[in-house]
């Protein structure tokens, strides 16, 4: 059993600088695994990940989220202040291991792309599809309610998230270290992201996701 991420970058075409995001992606994605077997970014600004263990998908996907929010664009459209991923999560077997990622085949792929396909309609950047209906269900009720606050990070609650993500028992103190910036100012940027209510939802992913896979 595997997971499947499926993203795009919400509207990265209005962008003056792609790499910007583009190479920080690619060097995320290179720490979990090869290219093209494991990941691929196609299109400019489409992106599939091969997971080898699904109760790491969540966790991974809100570290891209992470990344992509923190990056300040070079604004070819003065709306358009920070940048979004759209995500779609697809959990299951592998059946067919192509020599590119996008040519790999099994319910995982296909839940990750009929998920995706939904997303914009359901008007969520984040969902899973999976063979268990209600795990789904609870797991996208969490998810699309995170969204409102997730969608609406700043650069500054992104780059927290991001440490925490990456480093879940860290202190304020020693986040403050890193971003350079006084212990009230951690605390108010770890208010504002909602942190502890997206480490919750990671936790109860997995802790579900373990009883079904067992």
């Amino acid at each position: 059993m595997v997971a499947i991420i499926k993203g795009d970058i919400i509207a990265s075409r209005k962008l003056l600088d792609q790499e910007k995001w583009l190479q920080p992606l690619k060097s995320l994605f290179s720490k979990w695994g090869d290219t093209p077997e494991q990941w691929e970014l196609v299109w400019g600004d489409f992106f599939q990940l091969e997971i080898s263990n699904p109760k790491e998908a969540i966790q991974k996907a809100l570290e891209i989220k992470a990344l992509i929010k923190k990056i300040e664009p070079k604004e070819a459209n003065k709306q358009l202040s920070t940048l979004d991923v759209r995500m779609s999560i697809g959990i299951g077997e592998k059946t067919f291991a192509g020599k590119r990622v996008s040519e790999s085949n099994g319910p995982a792929f296909i839940y990750a792309g009929e998920k995706f396909e939904k997303l914009k309609k359901e008007k969520t950047n984040i969902a899973i599809q999976s063979p268990w209906e209600d795990f789904d269900k609870e797991i996208n009720m969490y998810l699309r309610l995170a969204g409102k606050f997730m969608d609406s990070w700043s650069v500054s609650s992104a780059e927290l998230v991001e440490i925490v993500l990456k480093n879940p028992n860290i202190t304020q103190e020693e986040i403050g270290e890193i971003l350079d910036i006084k212990q009230n100012s951690v605390s108010g940027r770890w208010n504002r992201s909602n942190i502890d209510e997206v480490l919750k939802i990671e936790k109860v992913f997995r802790e579900k996701l373990q009883k079904l896979i067992q």
